[in-house]
């Protein structure tokens, strides 16, 4: 028997959370009641957040990372070496790595990997976009970091990118194998994944 409620706006409420990866209907009833029970400024406040996260996030124009603006925090500092990039799979790749604090270059995220059953080809990702960073930058000094999972899916990902680079003549390497194979980098630990970049090793592809 599902559960009768007595204001339209509560239902509304839960319907909405409950959207959210993770939360069935208890736990968005649990969490709309927690709000009727903040001040109304908090509640107002959380609004506005989300409201802005729609609004006001963007994709960096030379990343792909989220930004505030048309670059990014990173690919904005002058401090950091733009000829060094590393390439990844999604937003959560970035911030784990600059946990570790043991990297000081760019980025570039791809927005996944490729993975034909789940129907991602190479043109759903922003790999035309890294193969142009690389081509205009025309730095033969540039090094490109694969820091994909090591998956059947990551490293097929890694291999296409490496194909479509390996023609301008730069440093292409990927992580050090401290990492599992399939090891996810969101999950691994600070140590274990600033070592796998500090001891990164030059990417060769099987043929």
């Amino acid at each position: 028997m599902g559960v009768k409620y007595t204001s339209s706006v509560l239902e509304e409420a839960v319907d909405a959370i409950s959207s959210l990866p993770g939360i069935g209907t208890r736990g968005a009833m649990r969490l709309a009641l927690h709000l009727l029970r903040q001040p109304g400024t908090n509640v107002h406040h959380l609004s506005d957040v989300i409201r802005a996260l729609s609004d006001d996030v963007h994709y960096c124009r030379e990343c792909m990372m989220l930004s505030d603006g048309e670059l990014c925090s990173v690919c904005a500092d002058r401090s950091r070496d733009h000829s060094q990039i590393c390439v990844v799979e999604n937003v959560r790749d970035v911030m784990s790595i600059e946990e570790t604090g043991q990297y000081r270059g760019v980025y570039h995220v791809l927005g996944g990997i490729i993975s034909p059953i789940d129907g991602i080809s190479p043109s759903d990702l922003t790999i035309e976009a890294l193969v142009r960073r690389v081509s205009e930058a025309a730095d033969p000094c540039m090094e490109v970091i694969l820091a994909l999972s090591g998956d059947v899916e990551g490293e097929t990902t890694s291999f296409y990118i490496y194909r479509q680079l390996e023609r301008f003549g730069v440093r292409v390497s990927t992580l050090a194998r401290g990492l599992g194979f399939g090891d996810d980098l969101e999950y691994a630990d600070s140590l274990t994944l600033g070592r796998s970049i500090v001891n990164r090793q030059e990417f060769k592809p099987e043929r």
